[in-house]
């Protein structure tokens, strides 16, 4: 039997997020710009608007005496961070020209080889690599580190920073956003106060850049509120990533799809696997599968164990040791996923929170880097013209982006991802003939978003059994993550938790983190309880794209990224 998650919607409501200003001036936070998450977005916005501050007295006066302030949920620049991350470099490039492999923190290896492979369960052929697959010459990076050292280089420049910090809702007032309401600390599972109870704080600006990355909460929040999504519709891939020390250092960086992924349109799986090598003695390897698949026994986390046991993996892990984990959605939806404006009155929606991602490439941080730029370049603009609060004033964001690589890429392929929620082979064929035409053909291809795609329980699955060495379970890769949520806060986590057992099992197998539980001995008119273990999570936010809702937890809560 299937079931559509979309019928199952959480008890959450965007306009619970929106509020009105409230704190007198001396109980807030007045700042010129904030940016919401140190995320590569968010730091490259921060930096290049500290550079223009720099080279503009006039523009530091206009920003006021704390000219720009990042809020980032996570420990610290860096924690909340995962990706590949096989990077196109011309964006950090121009902020820091002096970057380099091996020199700049971070960034690891530039690529010299690659290989995609077409995997079957005992062996791997060789496929010439489409053009948006080819590397040669970007950047290996741990995003996590990278993000870390662009936030010391913000600060220098005049950002202040405040870690451990959730945005939890929109301030707006008179139609437009002027700042972020922060989320209390210290509470008690039940939303009491503990004895170490600290209040949120109203934090104005001038402008606000909504940065969160993917599955953002304020970004969600605005769109709503805002109306943004009238034409869009996002999907979401997820994917789980490890880390591993290796004895024979990797040469070149490697795409996979194929096994253990099926082809059957009736499972609608897609995704592939990414192995890139980080310096002499480390590789990063990870599986990403789009949320829109069907079979509810599909588990993104097991089937990277699982692909660990394929010759050509063990090849390369072979003596080695894992020393990270991590998961988090990626918006697949392109062209498709992006807000009907880029900006409402008083705040601009940047990197993945706006959706700039490249499926089709596994591209998304370069854009990341390149729409922070942009915005900051935009708000200096809208500052000298006069008037930065005004409803028009940040259209130049708009313009900008459309003008920029982030539009014009991103236009190219809007049709090939969506083109394989249709099945492998019809996918197959819009690949080339997207990639033929430039994303001239075809027109439009029309798809649904993952919760809107029905979910039925087959299998069964074939995943190995966890050994310690080579695959892991999922509560042993938590604690790789460096969790640190505290176990007596509220749950941030919505979701109805009596429902149908094919969208529960879909819940429990989908995360990573272990969060989701089918209570057997629940069932009763055709539903299961759920129960949700909130402390494992790791904020990836795959239940949002499957019938959720991820709210952010206290300010320093999930995981603690060092090398992802």
């Amino acid at each position: 039997m299937s079931i559509l998650p979309a019928d199952f919607p959480p008890p959450f409501r965007a306009s619970d997020y929106v509020v009105a200003p409230q704190a007198p001036p001396d109980e807030r936070i007045e700042v010129g710009v904030l940016f919401i998450g140190a995320g590569p977005a968010g730091l490259a916005g921060a930096v290049r608007l500290g550079q223009l501050m720099a080279e503009d007295e006039a523009l530091m006066e206009m920003l006021g005496e704390v000219p720009i302030a990042v809020v980032e949920k996570g420990k610290s620049a860096g924690s909340h961070l995962l990706s590949g991350a096989c990077m196109k470099p011309g964006p950090l490039k121009s902020l820091f020209p002096d970057a380099k492999p091996g020199e700049t923190p971070g960034v690891y290896t530039e690529v010299t080889g690659e290989v995609v492979y077409f995997m079957t369960k005992g062996g791997a052929m060789r496929l010439p690599a489409p053009p948006q697959i080819k590397n040669h010459g970007n950047w290996v990076v741990s995003i996590s580190q990278l993000a870390r050292w662009m936030g010391e280089q913000a600060e220098e420049l005049g950002a202040y920073m405040l870690p451990e910090t959730d945005a939890q809702k929109v301030l707006v007032e008179n139609g437009r956003v002027v700042g972020v309401l922060t989320g209390d600390k210290g509470r008690g599972r039940e939303g009491e106060e503990l004895g170490t109870f600290e209040p949120g704080v109203e934090v104005h600006a001038k402008v606000t850049v909504v940065c969160e990355g993917t599955q953002g909460h304020i970004a969600g929040v605005i769109r709503k509120h805002f109306d943004l999504d009238q034409d869009s519709t996002q999907i979401w891939e997820l994917g789980v990533k490890e880390v591993w020390e290796v004895k024979k250092p990797l040469d070149k960086v490697i795409h996979t799809l194929g096994w253990p992924l099926r082809f059957g349109t009736k499972y609608r799986e897609y995704g592939g696997c990414w192995v890139y090598p980080m310096g002499e003695d480390q590789v990063s390897i990870g599986f990403v599968v789009g949320l829109d698949y069907a079979d509810a026994t599909l588990s993104a986390h097991d089937l990277l164990q699982q692909f660990k046991t394929h010759k050509l993996m063990r090849g390369i892990l072979d003596g080695g040791r894992r020393v990270a984990w991590g998961a988090k959605t990626i918006p697949g939806g392109g062209i498709w996923g992006l807000p009907s404006r880029l900006h409402v009155p008083g705040a601009l929606l940047c990197g993945d929170s706006a959706g700039f991602v490249d499926m089709a490439a596994l591209k998304g941080v370069n854009y990341a880097m390149k729409s922070g730029i942009l915005a900051a370049e935009a708000i200096a603009e809208a500052f000298k013209a006069g008037d930065p609060t005004s409803t028009t004033a940040l259209w130049g964001y708009d313009q900008r982006i459309r003008d920029s690589e982030v539009w014009k890429d991103l236009w190219k392929v809007r049709n090939i991802r969506p083109a394989f929620q249709k099945g492998f082979m019809y996918g197959g064929l819009i690949h080339p003939m997207a990639t033929a035409t430039r994303g001239k053909a075809p027109k439009r291809v029309h798809f649904k978003s993952d919760a809107a795609e029905p979910v039925f329980i087959g299998g069964p699955r074939e995943y190995p059994k966890p050994d310690g060495e080579l695959t892991f379970d999922k509560l042993s890769s938590v604690y790789a993550s460096g969790n640190k949520t505290r176990d007596d806060q509220p749950s941030h986590i919505r979701i109805q938790t009596q429902v149908p057992r094919a969208l529960a099992v879909a819940w429990e197998n989908m995360c990573p983190a272990k969060v989701y539980e089918v209570v057997e001995d629940s069932e009763s008119n055709g539903t299961v309880s759920v129960r949700v273990n909130a402390p494992n999570c790791i904020q990836c936010g795959a239940i949002t794209a499957k019938g959720g809702q991820l709210t952010p937890p206290e300010g320093g809560s999930g995981p603690e990224y060092t090398i992802t």
